[in-house]
């Protein structure tokens, strides 16, 4: 059994990578993990003010909010899950707070497996590079992590357009397989 941490930073709690994330959860819960989805969007998480307290205090951040229980979910999962949709051809507001936040506590955050979720409007071949680069780039900096695999909503704008689509399977299908 793994712990699986889901991070959906959709600011949208019934939009498409949302429904991925449920899909992905379900089939990791099928396989005997233990599975825990947060919503970013349902947190407080200030932003990151490069102050470096969290330097010198053990990583604790001066900022009191959310993300101190979140940092210690990371710590604990042996894997993360990061769900965005395209925003600028980039991750949204709340999973990129998330990311630099992290900051706080990424040394000890270490030998994850990461899973990627990206939903886009879009349907080109580029669209989704920049947005998994910025989340690769957080597992990039953890030492120890690799990847498990990446999940690609393309077309999809409307709430519960991507339910026709084949990621819909892709998302089960990989939590699924988590052991």
């Amino acid at each position: 059994m793994k712990k699986v941490l889901i991070l959906a930073g959709s600011p949208r709690k019934n939009g498409n990578s949302a429904a991925l994330c449920r899909e992905f959860a379900r089939g990791a819960e099928e396989s005997g993990n233990q599975v825990e989805l947060i919503f970013v969007r349902d947190k407080k998480i200030g932003y990151c003010q490069a102050c470096y307290y969290c330097k010198n205090h053990d990583g604790v951040c001066i900022i009191n909010d959310d993300m101190a229980e979140i940092l210690d979910k990371m710590h604990a999962a042996d894997v993360i899950v990061m769900a965005s949709p395209v925003y600028f051809y980039s991750v949204d507001a709340q999973m990129k707070s998330l990311i630099d936040r992290t900051v706080a506590r990424w040394l000890a955050i270490r030998d994850k497996i990461f899973y990627y979720i990206m939903t886009a409007a879009e349907d080109t071949p580029t669209v989704m590079d920049c947005t998994l680069a910025c989340m690769r780039g957080l597992a990039a900096c953890l030492k120890g992590s690799s990847e498990g695999g990446i999940i690609c909503g393309k077309g999809v704008y409307e709430p519960g357009a991507i339910r026709e689509s084949p990621a819909m399977e892709e998302a089960y299908a990989m939590g699924r397989a988590i052991s």
